[in-house]
């Protein structure tokens, strides 16, 4: 028997403790018959281009954006993640308010008291404040076929200062790239407080470019510089964890647009992970979040009174039989290639 499923954004959390970062690179143990270097393609070659896409983005495309709908994933026979050290890099905070007007001076600190917090939540608004409300964004683009659609993304800290993470059909689905590509961090109500980033490359795995397998629907956005600051100059970044244990207590969180939600705020949940023993070698967490979540980080190490965490995974997809759950790819070898390709890049 068959079970459908459907492509949706996810988070997730972990300890902290879990997290290790050793000096060397990870070694790999297989990489699944295909080149480890993961596909990287041009969304935008100049500064004209940018303009363009950026003024693409008005508040009401943004507002009519739909969540991303896609077909049954595909999965190849003995797809897994290859595993290697653990490897991580810590997150960081902005650097200092903006004077401009592209941004505002939002305050960002958690309210008094964590009550809200829910260790085993199933999908409630982020209320807290902290780094995560500034590094959490929405994604938009245009599908090949000409409709607007949107999905989540994260800045995580990197080299260049430029790298966003998200899901991998969140940037190329049925054989063909998403155009017009944007991150909008801090998306509140229709609000952009600290700008529209442009794209100005999309890096996934080879799994996924090569056949869509679910087990790989990761991927990365490097995106231009804003007013001559770069995205994690202007919002900070949170942390990027690989090859971590698994099962462990995560927070997810994402921009859901599919009903009863409306992409218009930031939606976390929250508890223990668990392995999938259907169709994917992904991590489970209970979850109600819908479409338009997709590619919205799953954390380890989240800290509630800050908002900061290391991004081990992201919202990836929900069986149609039971929509209590979100799944999101283990972070191996794989995920680390598109990280660090992304992280090498050039912004301009």
């Amino acid at each position: 028997m068959h079970r459908r499923v459907a492509l949706i954004p996810a988070v997730a959390l972990a300890v902290a403790g879990a997290l290790v970062s050793p000096s060397g690179p990870a070694h790999a143990s297989s990489w699944n018959g295909l080149d480890p270097r993961p596909v990287g393609w041009s969304a935008t070659d100049s500064w004209s281009q940018r303009r363009t896409v950026s003024n693409y983005w008005t508040s009401q495309r943004m507002l009519a954006a739909q969540p991303l709908s896609v077909p049954r994933p595909r999965r190849t026979a003995q797809s897994a993640p290859s595993r290697g050290n653990p490897w991580a890099v810590r997150g960081a905070s902005f650097t200092r308010q903006s004077q401009g007007t592209a941004w505002s001076a939002r305050p960002t600190k958690p309210s008094t008291s964590l009550q809200a917090v829910v260790p085993n939540s199933p999908g409630l608004r982020w209320t807290d404040g902290g780094a995560v409300v500034r590094t959490a964004g929405r994604v938009f683009f245009t599908t090949a076929e000409g409709g607007n659609a949107s999905c989540s993304g994260t800045a995580v800290t990197s080299a260049n200062e430029s790298v966003v993470i998200t899901a991998g059909h969140c940037v190329k689905l049925n054989g063909a790239s998403h155009r017009n590509w944007v991150f909008v961090p801090g998306f509140d109500n229709g609000q952009r407080p600290f700008g529209t980033w442009v794209a100005t490359r999309l890096l996934t795995t080879q799994q996924w470019n090569a056949n869509e397998d679910i087990n790989f629907d990761i991927a990365a956005a490097v995106v231009a510089p804003l007013q001559g600051r770069t995205l994690t100059d202007v919002v900070g970044g949170q942390g990027v964890a690989f090859n971590q244990p698994r099962r462990a207590q995560m927070f997810s969180f994402g921009y859901p647009a599919g009903e009863p939600f409306d992409g218009s705020r930031l939606i976390y949940c929250s508890g223990q992970t668990f392995d999938d023993t259907l169709m994917s070698r992904d991590l489970g967490l209970r979850c109600n979040m819908t479409g338009g979540s997709s590619g919205g980080p799953w954390f380890q190490g989240f800290d509630e009174s800050t908002g900061m965490g290391w991004v081990n995974s992201v919202n990836s997809f929900k069986y149609d039989q039971d929509q209590r759950f979100m799944f999101g790819p283990f972070f191996g070898n794989e995920a680390m290639a598109v990280f660090r390709a992304a992280q090498n890049a050039d912004a301009t």
